[in-house]
């Protein structure tokens, strides 16, 4: 038997017990868990009675590891119970421990009340997704530059696109700064790879010039000890060199691609892109959309559910890095930040992210939206195949059923919200040659 108390806005005391026959069998195990570490004379370790030991150490010893053992299905029940759904880690106390068994209270944010507006007919802007001109020549550009050849430049002096090979020596108050001197260095003029205007400053010098650049880090830079500083950089400009690209042409065509002439590789670009563009404006329309829809809810969203949110983002993110082989302490390091400013950085899509989740969620309670065992089944095959294990033995993970259950669930709800949706004006672009 279980009772819940509204202690505060989205926050209820849940109050909750295990009987006196559940509680023993958690006496037991912990008994059996600890019996090995408690020493009593005249036994070995691990065969005195468990009434002996609670006669001299008090039965005390053992509630740990037994409220430990009944408390997650006892809390689980209460929540069951009481149709309540937790959307942060409770703060359990135990109220009583006597013959009766163990009584607990348990505070926890619940999942908040969601006033759904009017979610049918939201707007959204109709892109058009036919590529142009330009975005057809700029692919052609990349294959000419994979087959460009760099060519040295003795005539004139540095300009935007050249290659310079330069030597370079930073420095803040006169003082050299570590990880600010190279040599050799092949700069793209033009490609930003160099902070501020650096490279701006370097176009209208000749070889074997010396040149002053004065720039500004960044304030966010993630070296943070040159963040928002002034430096003088001396360069020296050791050669140029440009790119020279191949004749566009249908030889050049034939030799690269398995294409016959330029009109066909362009057409074969077109096609490319328009699929690449409806996939990519098709993303845009639902984040669209979802932006609406959450500007028409209003909801009052518990501070925990956010940083429940940024603790997985941040999880997830440590997996990855783990992957390349750094260290969390390592990237906060290099970057310049600290845990505590990560998780203010990651707070605002967070917030974003559980606004998006709640109002899709409550769309899918008005249209009585269901998940049915073919959906969920039918996404076990795909992630079984992609990991070469068999769909039976992820059907028996609770925990991906109840995440699966709840992605789907926000796809049928933000499949209704599009196919509600009006567009408001259609974008227009040239007319692409074919």
């Amino acid at each position: 038997m279980s009772t819940v108390e509204n202690i505060e806005k989205n926050k209820v005391k849940i109050s909750f017990s295990v009987d006196a026959e559940t509680f023993e069998k958690g006496m037991n195990y912990s008994y059996n868990k600890n019996k090995g570490s408690v020493t009593i004379q005249g036994f070995r370790k691990g065969k005195a009675p468990r009434k002996l030991i609670e006669a001299q150490y008090g039965k005390a010893i053992f509630y740990d590891d037994a409220i430990n053992y009944v408390l997650p299905e006892a809390y689980e029940k209460a929540l069951d119970e009481n149709n309540i759904e937790a959307v942060s880690k409770p703060e359990i106390d135990v109220t009583a421990i006597d013959d009766n068994g163990v009584s607990f209270t348990a505070e926890v944010w619940v999942k908040p009340e969601v006033k759904l507006g009017k979610y049918k007919g939201l707007k959204y802007t109709k892109k058009d997704p036919n590529p142009t001109d330009a975005d057809i020549d700029a692919e052609l550009k990349k294959e000419q530059e994979k087959s460009a050849r760099i060519v040295d430049v003795t005539d004139r002096a540095v300009a935007m696109g050249d290659i310079a090979n330069i030597d370079f020596k930073g420095y803040i108050d006169d003082v050299a700064f570590e990880g600010g001197e190279g040599k050799g260095f092949d700069l793209e003029i033009g490609s930003h790879s160099f902070i501020d205007n650096f490279e701006d400053q370097l176009v209208g010098a000749e070889t074997g010039q010396d040149v002053t650049v004065n720039v500004t880090f960044p304030e966010n830079y993630g070296q943070k000890e040159l963040a928002g500083k002034p430096a003088r950089f001396d360069v020296k400009i050791n050669s140029i060199k440009v790119k020279e690209l191949p004749e566009l042409n249908d030889e050049f065509i034939q030799d690269t691609t398995e294409f016959e002439t330029l009109k066909e590789y362009r057409n074969d670009i077109c096609g490319r892109l328009l699929a690449e563009n409806i996939k990519r404006i098709d993303a845009d329309k639902e984040e669209e959309l979802i932006n609406a829809l959450v500007d028409v809810c209003e909801m009052d969203i518990p501070q925990a559910m956010i940083d429940s949110d940024v603790d997985m983002k941040i999880q997830e993110y440590t997996y990855q890095l783990q992957q390349q082989g750094i260290s969390m302490d390592m990237y906060l390091q290099y970057m310049g930040q600290t845990m505590d400013s990560m998780r203010e950085a990651y707070k605002p899509l967070s917030e974003k992210h559980v606004k998006a989740r709640l109002a899709l969620e409550a769309v899918a309670a008005a249209e009585n939206i269901e998940v049915t065992d073919d959906d969920i089944k039918e996404e076990a095959e795909k992630v079984a195949k992609s990991y070469g294990i068999e769909t039976e033995q992820i059907m028996k993970n609770e925990d991906f059923i109840k995440t699966v259950k709840s992605d789907i669930l926000r796809q049928k709800a933000l499949k209704a919200v599009v196919e509600a949706a009006k567009e408001t004006k259609k974008e227009s672009k040239k007319e692409t040659k074919k």
